[in-house]
């Protein structure tokens, strides 16, 4: 009876992040709602495209690079330069701790993603923008979605 308590207790304690993968037309109305829309010039399709191209739209997306840090979340933000995990070294300029980057409010990781391109050279922060956004018609990335 008291392991059945305690086993109980331990599994109401216990929180697993389950992904979310945000529809297309979804993100266009959170990004738009944020200001994302010509932010630094950029379109709203230029958002939604990098957004796509980084993550495929899952705020749990983490990718381990070869020097040891980690991108995180719907924009893949890197842990060395804009995020903190845990390490006081890591520059952290967003002031925003990495965990905040992979939940499904993605109010820490828009305005992290504007200061990078505030900050950086626009989008080209992003190698999945440059490499399948740069330079495109990106109109339909938006298309059919109710943007306010």
């Amino acid at each position: 009876m008291k392991t059945a308590a305690i086993l109980a207790l331990v599994g109401c304690l216990v929180t697993v992040t389950e992904p979310k993968v945000y529809t297309r037309c979804k993100l266009a109305k959170i990004f738009s709602r944020a200001g994302l829309d010509n932010y630094q010039g950029f379109s709203l399709g230029n958002w939604i495209c990098m957004a796509y191209y980084e993550s495929h739209y899952n705020t749990t997306a983490q990718t381990e690079l070869e020097d040891g840090s980690i991108d995180y979340g719907i924009f893949q933000i890197n842990s060395f330069t804009w995020c903190r995990r845990a390490k006081l070294q890591e520059k952290n300029h967003c002031h925003v701790a990495c965990a905040a980057l992979i939940t499904d409010d993605l109010t820490d990781a828009i305005i992290c993603a504007k200061k990078i391109a505030k900050e950086t050279e626009g989008m080209n922060y992003w190698q999945g923008w440059k490499k399948h956004c740069e330079g495109k018609d990106l109109s339909e990335w938006k298309k059919g979605c109710e943007v306010s």
